[in-house]
């Protein structure tokens, strides 16, 4: 009787086991791979449970969804998106993604591809033999999308499989690198500012970003608006959010470019008043701090379009 009530009991515990099992992988797919249950369970039935095989047939099936999602969008207007900025040692760079919607760039997988846009590009120009002075790289649609990424898919790739997620139209539209030697240091921001501290290795994500490349006569600090001392990569960052509210359109050389008549007309740096603290100009901030821009870009998220030319400027060396 005993043997007849286990033989009873063991298949239903069997499959009790299995059902366990298969949940537990089911559970594992889907917070690995972000995909809906049904994809999951599919991928699952179809590998005979094999999570690694599961995983890989999920995300060529999610490829190929994605090119032929972004094939059906192509040419809708993207005019909304985001900025992304990161600024690793030497190297720099400015990434504007855009998408249809405010909504989408919210969206975590969208920030995500912005941010792995940005880290592409840095790495893409660590590879670039630098100048003797600043290096600095352009790069338009069709170049980002060829940056291949350590997986072996493009840019260009991702992006589709970031559409194929999203479900709207989006687009990598420019990049700015720069790549500097050890006497010209890197700062980046952009606008609205993080709430709080991120880690230098993350890429920061605004609608607006600038770039500046300067260089520091020496690391005393100077006191800022309230007291507080401040390094000249500190001062150097405030000087990026400057270019962010002021859009200055040059540097301009002291003595060489006169002030416009009209502060409000003003678009040379040096004789902007400093946004931090309107009571003195960007030049008087950087003699004071013994600051010296070299170069900056600002990107704002779904501004008209220019040419290539026009969104580099030669560097000032």
């Amino acid at each position: 009787m005993l043997f007849k009530h286990l033989s009873r009991l063991l298949p239903a515990t069997g499959i009790r086991l299995y059902a366990t099992a298969e949940k537990s992988a089911l559970a594992t797919l889907r917070k690995k791979t972000g995909y809906t249950f049904a994809n999951c369970k599919k991928a699952l039935e179809l590998h005979n449970n094999d999570l690694a095989k599961a995983e890989q047939w999920l995300k060529e099936q999610a490829t190929a969804m994605g090119w032929s999602k972004a094939t059906k969008l192509e040419g809708r207007n993207t005019a909304q998106g985001l900025i992304g900025v990161l600024v690793q040692r030497n190297v720099g760079a400015m990434v504007e993604v855009n998408c249809e919607t405010d909504f989408v760039a919210r969206n975590a997988s969208f920030q995500r591809f912005v941010q792995v846009a940005s880290a592409a590009c840095v790495r893409h120009l660590e590879k670039v033999e630098s100048d003797a002075n600043l290096t600095k790289v352009g790069l338009n649609s069709e170049a980002l999308k060829q940056i291949v990424l350590d997986d072996g898919k493009s840019l260009g790739d991702h992006l589709a499989l970031m559409i194929g997620t999203v479900g709207e139209n989006a687009s990598l539209n420019r990049a700015i690198c720069y790549k500097v030697p050890d006497s010209i240091q890197l700062t980046g921001y952009v606008h609205p500012a993080p709430s709080e501290e991120i880690p230098h290795d993350v890429p920061l994500l605004g609608k607006y970003g600038s770039l500046v490349a300067f260089k520091s006569e020496h690391s005393t600090v100077q006191e800022g608006a309230d007291g507080a001392e401040l390094s000249p990569a500190q001062v150097a960052r405030k000087v990026c959010q400057h270019i962010v509210g002021m859009k200055p359109e040059r540097i301009g050389v002291p003595g060489k470019d006169e002030p416009a008549a009209d502060k409000d007309d003003e678009t040379c740096l040096i004789h902007q008043e400093y946004l931090v603290d309107p009571a003195y100009t960007v030049g008087e901030v950087l003699e004071a701090n013994r600051l010296q821009i070299v170069d900056f870009q600002r990107f704002a998220c779904g501004e008209k379009s220019q040419s290539e030319e026009q969104n580099v400027r030669a560097a000032t060396n």
